[in-house]
């Protein structure tokens, strides 16, 4: 990174003086925010001077905290495309339940244990909103299963489990570090089920290919911004793990790509009306007698 900003140098120069009016005139609300992002100092230096070199950690915090942000904002419609092929074909073919169960229940540690830590919104912010898009998601997979007793067993257990790692008279500082490392294998776990699913069936069926590779590229960008912003290794663990089974996903993507409209096609039957065009004619079984 500093052996980069030298070079950058004689480009923003050149900006600086088209970019700083626009940066001046920009509303009090969006100061605000990246005043409490950066704080003071870097604000100063980062936005208000656009001086990248001078501070490298100032220049390192600020692209971690715009990633950060990219992400939580992307987070919001990551699954929505996974949401709409689910609801538009009926089906949950190729969308494994037990991979979205024990990535929520993840999610939902990780969340807990963050916000319980006091960690920046920015490193974390899009799992609330993962965890609530892989409950919706969940529900569905079972309903479409015709299980719907299971959907509602299942959001009892969840609204019960947030509520207890929420709560610190429930669930200790000391425990919920201990939950937080169980988290991890049960992450990685969760994306086993899914990348056995395509596997076996040779095919991602209802699999949206734009989650899985936002996921590939989120999880990258959250080892950067967890090096950058949370000294925590149980954290960054994490993400490592998770990125190195996200590329699995996407290699899987890529290679099964059109095999579900393949399999559709090969397995498609033919339907003629009864003396229609293209009435398969039966075969004589020997000759005319004369």
């Amino acid at each position: 990174m500093e052996a980069l900003l030298p070079h950058l140098d004689p480009i923003v120069a050149a900006l600086r003086p088209h970019l700083l009016p626009i940066i001046q005139a920009l509303p009090a609300p969006v100061h605000e925010f990246g005043l409490s992002q950066l704080g003071e100092a870097c604000y100063a230096t980062i936005i208000g001077k656009l001086d990248l070199s001078s501070q490298p950690e100032c220049t390192q915090l600020a692209i971690s905290k715009a990633i950060g942000v990219v992400i939580v904002a992307l987070s919001t419609v990551v699954k929505v495309p996974q949401l709409i092929k689910l609801v538009k074909s009926g089906s949950s073919k190729g969308v494994s339940f037990s991979s979205y169960a024990l990535e929520t229940a993840a999610y939902t540690i990780t969340l807990a244990y963050n916000v319980r830590s006091g960690n920046p919104f920015s490193t974390y912010g899009e799992i609330a909103l993962l965890a609530a898009q892989n409950v919706i998601i969940s529900l569905l997979v079972l309903a479409y299963r015709g299980r719907v007793d299971g959907a509602a067993l299942y959001a009892a257990v969840l609204a019960s489990a947030g509520y207890s790692l929420f709560n610190e008279n429930i669930i200790n500082k000391e425990t919920m570090v201990m939950v937080q490392a169980a988290a991890i294998p049960l992450g990685l776990m969760s994306k086993v089920p899914q990348i056995w699913t395509i596997a076996k069936e040779k095919s991602t069926g209802q699999l949206s290919a734009f989650a899985v590779f936002n996921y590939l590229f989120g999880s990258l960008a959250r080892i950067f911004t967890t090096l950058a912003e949370v000294d925590d290794p149980i954290i960054l663990y994490g993400f490592l793990g998770g990125f190195a089974l996200n590329v699995v996903l996407a290699i899987q993507m890529l290679w099964y790509w059109n095999s579900g409209t393949q399999l559709g096609a090969k397995k498609e039957k033919k339907h003629y009306a009864p003396g229609g065009k293209g009435t398969p004619k039966p075969k004589s079984g020997g000759r005319k007698k004369a």
